[in-house]
């Protein structure tokens, strides 16, 4: 397997309060360890964004971005192709957006916005209409509902234990009462430190890692139908449901418009 280094922006502070930046990057392409004086959300219009931020994992999907405030180290690595955009801000626009990492939900006005200056390759907004466009973009990351990451993950080893076994196969169903046997607590204790350590149940917790694995198998020739089988459901209707409920789409529809 050959990886291939992203190259890093080398200014030493950005040419406007906000700057656009955006590349198609293919299998194992990564950017090593790095801070900047600038804020970025970080957002794959197609495919899941795989990021180290801080010593913290974040996998996430289109629906959402991750917010890297300034002087904050992260790294990034791309599992399968991705249409990666990001949006840098320059310290004073960071001021109302959050001081930690985290996830941002992405507003479909901003989704417009960034798809709008990406087919122009807009980087810096000069013409009138863009500097608002600009500003209407930072006014919706104000607002972006926040949460700590996508697909959190835990401490404690036993939790832990549970969540790699997962990811190694996501259409594992074995009910929580078998994981639980497993830790040795009892199915109660567990699903109390789900709630706990990642906030969210152990049931969500197993759809979303579904959801981003469908959304990188969808990159291959696997029918809908395998890719649903693949990942524990019955019915190929089953998982299309789950992909809507999650993409606001169908797998289909996702597949033949490589862009949100």
């Amino acid at each position: 397997m050959t990886r291939k280094h992203i190259d890093l922006l080398d200014f030493s502070e950005l040419p406007s309060a906000v700057y656009f930046r955006y590349a198609d990057f293919d299998t194992h392409e990564f950017a090593a360890p790095h801070r900047h004086p600038w804020g970025t959300l970080e957002y794959a219009a197609h495919g899941v964004l795989h990021m180290d931020v801080d010593g913290s994992r974040f996998m996430s999907p289109p629906q959402y971005a991750v917010w890297v405030p300034p002087q904050i180290e992260h790294s990034f690595y791309s599992h399968q192709p991705i249409n990666y955009r990001a949006v840098c801000l320059a310290p004073t626009v960071c001021a109302d957006l959050p001081r930690q990492a985290c996830t941002l939900a992405i507003s479909d006005i901003l989704k417009a916005i960034l798809k709008d200056f990406a087919a122009r390759d807009v980087k810096i907004p000069e013409r009138e209409a863009d500097k608002r466009l600009a500003q209407v973009l930072v006014d919706q990351l104000q607002q972006a509902p926040v949460q700590e990451c996508y697909l959190p993950y835990a401490s404690s080893p036993g939790l832990l234990g549970i969540l790699e076994a997962l990811q190694a196969d996501p259409g594992d169903n074995r009910p929580l009462a078998d994981w639980a046997g497993q830790i040795h607590v009892s199915e109660r204790t567990l699903a109390r430190q789900f709630v706990r350590e990642l906030g969210m149940s152990f049931g969500e917790w197993r759809q979303r890692l579904r959801f981003l694995t469908a959304i990188e198998a969808l990159d291959s020739h696997r029918s809908i139908q395998e890719i649903a089988f693949d990942l524990g459901y019955s019915t190929g209707s089953a998982f299309i449901a789950m992909f809507q409920r999650q993409a606001g789409c169908t797998p289909d529809y996702y597949r033949r418009n490589k862009m949100f």
